[in-house]
């Protein structure tokens, strides 16, 4: 990925699996938890540019990944 002028740090990562990782997460809440974050999830696609359609799809083709990502996640800095 090239970056833009002015642009420093690591390449972007990719928005749908972020996407995918998050919606995974917060499955995972129970009952009123998921409807407290519905708007901030829609929020974070429509700045992403991305549907709810287009997460779902990757999730049911990048299932594997999205959890690797999740299990991964916790290590970060170690």
């Amino acid at each position: 990925m090239t970056k833009g002028p002015g642009k420093t740090g690591k390449p972007r990562r990719n928005p749908l699996l972020g996407a995918a990782v998050l919606k995974a997460l917060l499955r995972r809440r129970e009952g009123d938890d998921w409807k407290k974050t519905q708007s901030l999830y829609q929020g974070i696609l429509r700045d992403l540019g991305l549907s709810d359609e287009q997460v779902e799809q990757y999730l049911t083709d990048h299932t594997e990944e999205v959890e690797e990502a999740i299990r991964g996640h916790g290590r970060r800095g170690s």
